[in-house]
């Protein structure tokens, strides 16, 4: 599927979020962007690897992170703002 395809497909989804993002990655303002893999970006799975696909042609690097390891993070930042906030 070309990139006019996919956006065509995104906007008739009425997906702006992520034609937002294939417009950020197409002008350097998007390097990299994390996934909990399980999930994925899109509940359309060939949809979401059409976009993953398109993303990481323009440069984007996907990393991947497992669900535990962002509520460990979400945790780590709370504990931070606590001990700011003594």
């Amino acid at each position: 599927m070309t990139r006019d395809e996919l956006v065509a497909v995104l906007e008739k989804k009425r997906m702006t979020e992520i034609i937002e993002l294939i417009e950020d990655a197409e002008q350097g303002e998007l390097e990299e962007l994390e996934l909990v893999e399980s999930l994925g970006l899109l509940m359309d799975q060939e949809l979401n690897k059409e976009v993953l696909s398109l993303l990481e042609s323009l440069g984007v690097t996907i990393i991947y992170v497992s669900g535990d390891e962002e509520d460990e993070e979400e945790e780590n930042d709370d504990e931070d703002e606590d001990k700011d906030n003594s």
